[in-house]
């Protein structure tokens, strides 16, 4: 036997990597079930955006998360109505008046 004090905690150490061990035990298992019910979110999440059941199942289908809805009903673009030709030249008439008094406001300042 070494030198020097005698330990009384000899069997802390023992102690203590086994509670480590349980420890990462309840995370390893934590980590499963998450997968799980990640892979259970991204299914219902499919079923919504395609109004289909979603085809994968699994601890394999979180990966799929980030993943864009490109398997569902493309989106339409919306259309946007044409302006008239009279609308137009509304519009530009306006646009012109307001650069012109911006310019005269401009040179009173100088």
């Amino acid at each position: 036997m070494p030198r020097g004090r005698r330990r009384r905690n000899a069997d802390a150490l023992m102690t203590s990597a086994e509670f480590i061990g349980w420890a990462l035990g309840a995370l390893e298992r934590e980590i499963t079930e998450t997968r799980q019910r990640l892979a259970t979110l991204t299914d219902q999440a499919k079923r919504l955006r395609t109004g289909r059941p979603a085809r994968s199942t699994g601890p394999a289908a979180a990966a799929t998360f980030d993943e864009p809805a490109a398997t569902g009903t493309p989106r339409r673009r919306r259309r946007r109505g044409k302006m008239s030709a009279e609308a137009r030249k509304r519009i530009s008439e306006q646009m012109k008046k307001r650069w012109a008094d911006r310019r005269r406001a401009g040179k009173k300042t100088l």
